[in-house]
């Protein structure tokens, strides 16, 4: 295993065995989660920013543009999940899915942009497996 270069960079082989994780968290209760994983030979950037009762996740893969937006809330009576694109094509519905499953988990407004591949539902399936 070789060692970081001086400008901190690691080789291939270490950034596919390990996640880099960095977390910070304001007085004001805002906490901001970045790391990254390589997913099925692909490099996913995940970041996370968490609010009193609000999520906001940024998953990208080759750039650091913004991608399709999602909102997503818990709906009553029944106990529903509303989804509406904010940002994006109504033909491309990548982390619509990842947008509900995580407010049915944690019960929170969730407002999910995914900038990875299209038509790979393995590679999402995966980023969500290490999202949560």
């Amino acid at each position: 295993m070789s060692s970081p270069s001086p400008s901190g960079i690691t080789s291939d082989f270490e950034a596919a065995s390990k996640t880099v994780i960095a977390s910070a968290a304001s007085a004001s209760g805002v906490q901001v989660t970045t790391f990254w994983e390589l997913v099925d030979e692909v490099t996913l950037h995940f970041q996370i920013i968490r609010l009193a009762k609000q999520i906001y996740v940024w998953i990208g893969s080759d750039s650091a543009k913004l991608g399709n937006l999602y909102a997503a809330a818990p709906t009553r009576p029944n106990n529903t999940v509303s989804v509406s694109s904010i940002l994006g094509g109504a033909s491309d519905n990548t982390g619509s899915g990842i947008a509900r499953r995580l407010v049915l988990k944690t019960g929170l407004n969730i407002v999910v942009a995914c900038n990875i591949p299209k038509n790979n539902p393995m590679l999402e399936a995966n980023a969500e497996k290490k999202l949560i």
